[in-house]
């Protein structure tokens, strides 16, 4: 199987100088959850920035010399088996869809339902195949009877799930989250890990929100100074306290990460448990005491 991503060996050096990947590895397969950790200053945005060849090596957007320390090899990035090359952009960027931390960076148009279209639009989807695909979109993340209405109308967190949307519309191979859950209050924070969880899509998640890491994404990778140093299930990676602390990662006070999975493992067992009795006729009409 074609993983999402691959990401082979790349390395990065700023024209100052300042390397900010080392020969990072890392595959993706279709379907996966992934948190990227790390403190300020590891390379996570430097990487992102890869997966869609806006930095990159003499192949890619980046241009000659953009790619690690002179003479390097600046590895390589797959999105869905096609590799991230200047020739390829425009499809690896419908493929990689990006959502921007602060979603009013990704909203412009007058309407919700414009700012979904642009993206589609933009591919030369035109009449009742781009409403449709501007439907789906947002049906996907509950906002759809905001369509008319003007984005900086919305709260915050409607405008980062219009923000979420205007990506999905281009339905790409991966989905990539910077920080989603910042400035987000409670009840938004979960309605958003409510609708990320049921995508059907790849996703990587940006984030310095362990537990919001450890309830969306079943796997989680540790990058600091442009290097991967963990990778592994997220559970595991968050109760090794001598881990986090020597990259400056810190659950909040009094979180318990064995105490949240075991919690989160079982509020899966039960939601699938409602949804297949859900999806079962009989059972169904048995509830309602009929025959089947």
């Amino acid at each position: 199987m074609t993983a999402s991503l691959l990401v082979e060996g790349v390395s990065y050096a700023y024209p100052d100088g300042h390397v900010a990947l080392r020969g990072v590895d890392l595959t993706i397969p279709p379907g996966e959850r992934v948190a990227l950790l790390g403190p300020n200053g590891a390379g996570k945005t430097t990487l992102v920035l890869h997966l869609n060849g806006i930095l990159g090596g003499a192949g890619s957007a980046g241009g000659a010399g953009a790619a690690g320390a002179p003479g390097d090899d600046p590895g390589r990035v797959e999105v869905a088996g096609l590799r991230v090359e200047k020739a390829q952009l425009a499809e690896i960027r419908r493929r990689v869809g990006i959502v921007f931390q602060d979603p009013d960076d990704q909203l412009f148009m007058p309407t919700v339902a414009e700012d979904v279209a642009f993206g589609p639009a933009n591919l030369g989807l035109r009449g009742a195949d781009l409403d449709s695909r501007v439907d789906e979109a947002l049906r996907s993340v509950g906002m759809h009877e905001h369509r008319d209405r003007a984005p900086h109308h919305l709260s915050y967190g409607q405008r980062r799930r219009v923000a979420v949307a205007t990506v999905l519309a281009m339905r790409p191979e991966i989905l990539v989250l910077d920080e989603p859950s910042s400035n987000l209050d409670p009840a938004s924070r979960r309605e958003l890990a409510d609708i990320l969880r049921d995508l059907p899509v790849t996703l990587l998640m940006v984030t310095h929100d362990l537990p919001y890491a450890l309830e969306l994404c079943p796997r989680s990778v540790i990058l600091d100074e442009g290097r991967i140093v963990a990778d592994g299930p997220t559970g595991s990676l968050l109760a090794d306290t001598a881990l986090l602390a020597a990259h400056r990662l810190e659950l909040p006070y009094g979180f318990d990460p064995a105490l949240a999975a075991s919690q989160l493992t079982a509020r899966g067992a039960l939601e699938d448990s409602t949804r297949g009795a859900a999806e079962d006729p009989a059972q169904r009409s048995a509830a309602r005491g009929v025959d089947a």
